[in-house]
């Protein structure tokens, strides 16, 4: 059974992956803080590179970074700015570099929809069809502008061929509380748990050895194309909000 790192896992898509996936593959959870769920937990903080080397299994198969800090703002502080580039940019280039070092087959980094919305706003795409990754990135924010770059380090990783890099451009995983409350964007931007899991799953499973894919299910009126996601790892973004 493969061994899949979590690494920032503590959190709600760490929460809905270790559930959806625990059958499949032997899940762990790498994170600063424990996670609420019974489930096999390292303490490690991803900043730190030679914690890395120490704390990261050897016989890993697949890390999936969930890394995370909330941001809403375009030119943020410099103290927030030095924290999410610490947590987006340098700790991506330390996991990298750490399963690159170790051996591990592959890294699936949780990026974001975020990368190109300057062309979406309230859910829609703001071109006559919905944005792909072959559009150029346009943000909003400097954390864009990380998720973004934390991408260009994957592929410079990957086209070396010894490490295999998936980015996924999650769309919306909110808390289950707040899926309950009224929210028009998020009828079209929703990424259901079960959509998580599958495209996961399916980063986890492919024989590409790297690629940039949107996370999003196949609600009405999404603004982000899931074609190639179909077409090179079988994701079909089947589950909706309503089910």
């Amino acid at each position: 059974m493969k061994k899949i790192v979590l690494v920032g896992g503590a959190g709600t898509v760490g929460a809905i992956l270790a559930k959806g996936l625990k059958d499949k593959y032997e899940i762990v959870i790498m994170d600063v803080q424990k996670p609420d769920d019974n489930v096999a937990f390292i303490e490690g903080d991803a900043v730190d590179f030679d914690g890395l080397l120490e704390t990261l299994p050897d016989d890993t198969d697949t890390i999936v970074n969930l890394l995370r800090i909330e941001s809403t703002k375009g030119i943020d502080s410099k103290a927030h700015f030095d924290e999410m580039t610490a947590l987006f940019f340098n700790a991506s280039y330390y996991l990298l570099l750490a399963a690159q070092t170790k051996g591990i087959r592959r890294v699936v980094v949780a990026s974001s929809n975020h990368v190109t919305d300057g062309y979406e706003k309230d859910g829609y795409s703001l071109l006559p069809r919905e944005i792909t990754v072959d559009d150029f990135p346009k943000t909003n924010s400097l954390y864009g502008v990380l998720k973004f770059a934390s991408e260009q380090l994957g592929y410079l990783f990957a086209k070396e061929g010894k490490l295999s890099v998936i980015n996924l451009r999650i769309a919306s995983v909110p808390p289950a509380e707040k899926r309950k409350q009224p929210n028009d964007r998020l009828e079209r931007t929703l990424l259901a748990d079960e959509d998580l899991v599958a495209l996961v799953q399916a980063s986890i499973e492919t024989d590409k050895n790297y690629g940039t894919y949107y996370g999003v299910s196949d609600n009405r009126h999404k603004p982000w194309s899931t074609l190639n996601a179909y077409q090179e790892l079988g994701f079909g973004g089947k589950a909706s909000k309503k089910e």
